[in-house]
């Protein structure tokens, strides 16, 4: 079921999907996803081909779009703490009202908490979907993501996560 949600995404879930062939999730579940322009940069320098051919197919077919950051000004005190991509993400979300942000770095999760933003990550992303029926298992997701995108996930959230979603 699509949500009419307005959703603003960070580099990282968009780039790790695509590697590992799971982009589509975002628009089964969201329907569309926004993307600053920064983030966009970063994931027209992805290294891996098929991820970059998959994120392509996704903003040529719509449901994934590159929008500016209205307003600039905040952006450099941002800047000071985190990367551009996750600081135009936060700031995109936060300015236009967005009802989540993926985002995955921990430094960038905490400004988002205290932006007051909603905000989960990859791997909630693929809890969800596999709390959902639409994923066999969460821990050969978890084991595609360390090997094909080196996404480095601990022992104790993998731990808590596989629990979560019953694999633990």
């Amino acid at each position: 079921m699509i949500w009419p949600m307005r959703v603003v995404s960070n580099t990282s879930p968009v780039s790790n999907l695509a590697i590992i062939g799971h982009l589509d999730l975002l628009r089964l579940k969201y329907g569309r996803v926004a993307i600053p322009e920064a983030v966009r940069r970063e994931l027209a320098r992805l290294g891996h081909a098929e991820g970059r051919i998959r994120i392509e197919a996704a903003l040529d077919e719509g449901w994934l779009t590159v929008e500016a950051v209205p307003d600039r000004r905040l952006l450099p005190l941002l800047r000071s703490r985190i990367d551009e991509g996750e600081a135009e993400a936060i700031e995109l979300a936060r300015q236009t009202d967005a009802d989540l942000l993926l985002i995955d770095d921990l430094e960038g999760r905490r400004v988002a908490a205290e932006e007051s933003l909603t905000y989960t990550g990859l791997l909630g992303v693929l809890a969800e979907e596999r709390l959902a029926g639409k994923l066999p298992s969460l821990k050969a997701e978890i084991d595609r993501l360390r090997s094909e995108c080196r996404f480095f996930v601990s022992a104790r959230v993998e731990e808590e996560i596989l629990r979560g979603v019953g694999e633990g």
